[in-house]
């Protein structure tokens, strides 16, 4: 997550949307730069109301606006996928290593997913609780270069994405039985995408 002070704006990191690459570009720009551990750097908007900006108006500031990426459902789950794959995940419950992606997708999909696919929510991390979503500018990962061009207006630099943390390729195969119950049982995830700017 990182705040800029003087434009008014938090920059949330919503997981897998490319966020790290846009605070290696943006951080020495950022008056705050939450990083570390990933549930402060990743905290959802409903935790950066409830944390950050009562510590924003204590120090005098208002008036803030957030703004954050989402990415296409199943291209989002894939990243988790491969991520979870990586050899220091070997073993362990959250470790997608061995299980397919159609395997890891369905679960997902379930009300109580297993551990290693237990990834959250995109709709809930820019949700405001009540069923809409509560970040003021929301742009799609698929479109970042809209993104990037909305934050070199608001913060007036212009901005070199380096490529960081990107999880290595593999071949996704998903059914249509297991797309459908994925669109069924997650919708919020598919319509928080769809009204992205994208």
């Amino acid at each position: 997550m990182l705040v800029f002070w003087k434009e008014r704006l938090i920059l949330l990191a919503v997981p897998k949307t490319g966020t790290t690459a846009i605070e290696g570009a943006l951080a020495p720009r950022a008056q705050m730069v939450l990083r570390d551990p990933p549930q402060i750097k990743h905290a959802p908007l409903y935790r950066t109301r409830r944390f950050v900006v009562p510590l924003i108006e204590a120090a005098g500031g208002e008036g803030f606006e957030t703004v954050a990426a989402v990415r296409e459902p199943v291209d989002w789950l894939g990243s988790w996928w491969r991520y979870r794959q990586r050899d220091d995940l070997a073993g362990h419950a959250n470790s997608t290593r061995g299980i397919p992606f159609e395997e890891f997708v369905d679960q997902y999909a379930r009300g109580k997913p297993a551990p290693y696919a237990s990834v959250g929510s995109q709709a809930r991390f820019v949700g405001c609780g009540e069923g809409s979503i509560g970040v003021d500018h929301l742009f799609r990962y698929e479109a970042l270069d809209k993104l990037v061009a909305f934050l070199e207006e608001r913060l007036c630099t212009s901005i070199e994405l380096p490529r960081l943390n990107v999880s290595p390729e593999h071949p996704m195969e998903l059914p249509d039985h297991v797309a459908s119950k994925l669109r069924r049982k997650r919708a919020a995830e598919f319509e928080v995408w769809q009204a992205a700017r994208g």
